[in-house]
Formats: structure tokens, C-alpha cells, sequence
């Protein structure tokens, strides 16, 4: 197990020194934070060090585990988008991650003063304080993967895998009677696969929003296809999604983003440029939407976003603000001949946000479009509390 959790850690300093992101950064404190923690209880440190202070070691073993559960929600919160997804969930694991802290705080004080025969009721006592983190990263992941995160499901079946390790941890820790090698084997296997999987979801989702980034700064150069759904597969996607949102009594909001003069650089369609300009513009939509919403091209000239929420929230009107201030920024081309030409999207959108209960996708997006043709060239609010996405009937 320890090897595992070395190696992992090895490969995730590595990321950290290549892309020298926060997020790798963030990445690399968990695996310390929660590897020690691991280690801790495993009792590995007594065998190899037999002079350690049992004071200290009391210490560790009652407040490192509470302490790791902080960094991990504080590290999911992050990994599921943060507020900007989610506020929601992103409420409940900052407090929940707050409270944890203050807990491993407490619980490392007490351990410098209580009994060594006590600690055994301390150490039971940091076990269930263990168990709520496990508790609020499946509720935070199940609403992550109910509102479309496509990683989230894989996080799910990483959090079981923590669940067991905390148990076996602890009852090792416990020493809990009629528990032979096979629950350690088990403990160990569950703890590397654990750490496995969300190293390796952290790896995806890093190089996702990497990758957006880097292609939502494209000044020139040809780049593969924007890969958004079109057609018969996005009025699909769409369908599903009001499908779902309907079942939980939600609402969503249909953006559509017409780029009127999308061959201008041209003179016919075709000629290279303007799929440079989607490309960099799918690039920045889906950036500026986030990993959940739905993002598809109507047709070449309208990009459609469907963002799904509870209620028409600040999170919802701030994805519309970003989009709108994002798209239309200038950015560069390079024609056949090699020369570098500037282009300034115009960019109408149009916004509809609706109960999807029996709604048909199409006429929603066509409403939406007629409301981007309508507002193109039109000067539009730059704060989200001056955008109008109230309810509205379909035209």
C-alpha cells in the first residue's frame, strides 16, 4: 500500500512540475495529507520508527483523519467545479469541510491531554467524525452525476472504495478482534484503488480544462473539428436533458449564440477559416459553460448551451454573463496564404428558460435563435443581474 500511495504521489508531483496549475498543486496536498493519514493508522510508522513518542503518535492518529476528510471535500468541491457548477453542493463541503477542521482540531487537543488507556474512546470517536466526509462526498457526487457530470459516477465508485478503507483503517487502528490478513489485504487493496481512481479523475478533468483553456486562446493554426454534437444527436442530448431536469422538478435555460458574420474573412464557405473560428469559439463556450450543461451546434453559425438547475439561480445567470462576455472576444486567423487576419465575432444570443415538462427541444432552441437573430448587433448588459431570463411561454 505504501508503495501505491508513493508512486501516486510520485505522478502527481510530476503533473504538478509539468503543468504548474493550482489544481495540480491542490492535487499533490491531498495525496500528502490523506496518504499520511493512511499511512498513520496502518501503525506502519511505530514499526519503523520504535522511538516515536506515543503522545505524538495519539495525536496524529486522532486529528490527521478528520484533517484529511477536510482536504478531501475541500478537494471535491474543487474537482466538481466549485461554486460556479454548483453552489449548492459547493455550500455544504466548504462547511462541511470547516467543521471537519475545527473537529481535527479539537480532537488533536484532546489527545495531548487524554489518558493512554481513554484514547481507545477517542479513537472511536474520530472514527465516526471520519465517516461524515465519506457521507457528504456520495451525497455531493450522486447530485454531481443527477445533474450530467460525466466523470461523476467513477467518483462514486471511489468514494465506496474510501468508505471501506476508513473502516478497515480504523479497525485496525482499534485493533477490532476477528479481523485476520485478508481484511488487511482488502484495507490495502481498497486504499490504492481509492487513491488510483481520484488521481486519475483529477488527471482527466485537469487536462479537460487544460485543454479549453489552451483552445479558447487559439490566435491562429488549423485544429480538429469542435466535436459538439449536431443535428438529430443534439435535439437528442437536449431531450434527455429536459427529460431529467422534468423528473426532479427542474428548470432549464436554453442560450442560443449566433455568429452572423462567421464567413466574412471568405468568399464561399469552406475555405479554412471559419473552422478555425468555430473551433475557438466551441472551445470557449464549453469553458465558459462548464463540464455539465449541454453544448451543441444548431448549425454552423448558432451554438446552443443548455444549463439545467433547481431553480433559476445566480450561478445560472452567471454562465449566460460569461458566455456573453466571453465569445465575442477578438481573436486571430491564418488564411491560405499563411497571413495572420483578425476576426471580432458578432455575436446574438438569445435566452430561454423554461419548465421542460412535455417541451418540445426544437421549438425551444428555435425561439431561443430567433431571439439571437434578433439581438445581433444590439448592445447587451455586461452584469448577470441585468440579463432577463425569466419563465416565458414559446412563441
Amino acid at each position: 500500500m505504501l508503495g501505491g500511495l508513493l508512486t501516486l504521489a510520485a505522478v502527481a508531483l510530476g503533473d504538478a512540475l509539468t503543468s504548474r496549475s493550482i489544481a495540480s498543486v491542490r492535487n499533490v496536498l491531498f495525496l500528502l495529507i490523506a496518504g499520511t493519514s493512511c499511512v498513520v493508522m496502518t501503525g506502519l510508522p511505530e514499526v519503523f520508527f520504535p522511538a516515536l513518542p506515543d503522545r505524538l503518535m495519539m495525536v496524529l492518529k486522532a486529528g490527521l483523519g478528520p484533517l484529511a476528510g477536510a482536504m478531501g471535500l475541500y478537494y471535491l468541491s474543487n474537482w466538481l467545479g466549485g461554486v460556479r457548477e454548483d453552489s449548492l453542493v459547493h455550500r455544504f463541503t466548504v462547511m462541511g469541510g470547516a467543521v471537519l477542521l475545527l473537529a481535527a482540531l479539537a480532537l488533536a487537543a484532546v489527545a495531548t491531554r487524554v489518558a493512554p488507556t481513554n484514547f481507545r474512546d477517542l479513537l472511536v470517536l474520530a472514527a465516526a467524525v471520519n465517516m461524515v466526509p465519506v457521507l457528504l462526498a456520495l451525497l455531493a457526487v450522486r447530485r454531481a452525476h443527477q445533474l450530467g457530470d460525466p466523470l461523476a459516477r467513477w467518483m462514486s465508485v471511489g468514494i465506496v472504495c474510501l468508505a471501506a478503507t476508513t473502516a478497515g483503517l480504523y479497525a485496525r487502528g482499534l485493533s477490532l478482534p476477528g479481523l485476520g490478513l485478508g481484511t488487511w489485504l482488502a484495507t490495502a487493496v481498497f486504499t490504492v484503488a481509492y487513491f488510483l481512481i481520484a488521481s486519475v479523475l483529477a488527471l482527466l478533468r485537469n487536462q479537460h480544462n487544460r485543454q479549453l483553456a489552451r483552445l479558447s486562446r487559439l490566435n491562429q493554426g488549423a485544429e480538429p473539428a469542435t466535436g459538439l454534437p449536431t443535428g438529430a444527436a443534439l435535439l437528442t442530448e437536449v431531450e434527455h436533458v429536459f427529460w431529467r431536469t422534468a423528473r426532479r422538478g427542474g428548470v432549464c435555460t436554453v442560450v442560443c449564440m449566433h455568429i452572423s458574420n462567421l464567413y466574412e474573412l471568405t468568399d464561399s464557405p469552406g475555405q479554412g477559416t471559419e473552422h478555425q473560428i468555430l473551433t475557438t469559439l466551441a472551445a470557449r463556450v464549453r469553458r465558459a459553460a462548464g463540464f455539465r450543461c449541454v453544448v451543441g451546434l444548431y448549425h454552423p453559425r448558432c451554438f446552443v448551451v443548455v444549463i439545467t438547475s433547481d431553480k433559476l439561480t445566480e450561478a445560472t445567470l452567471e454562465v449566460v454573463t460569461r458566455l456573453r462576455a466571453t465569445v465575442p472576444m477578438p481573436l486571430t486567423v491564418m488564411d491560405a496564404k499563411q497571413a495572420y487576419l483578425p476576426f471580432a465575432p458578432q455575436v446574438g444570443m438569445g435566452v430561454v428558460t423554461l419548465e421542460p415538462d412535455g417541451v418540445t427541444p426544437m421549438e425551444v432552441i428555435n425561439q431561443a435563435e430567433r431571439r439571437a437573430l434578433a439581438s445581433v448587433g444590439e448592445q447587451h448588459p455586461m452584469s448577470e443581474h441585468d440579463i432577463a431570463t425569466t419563465p416565458a411561454a414559446l412563441e
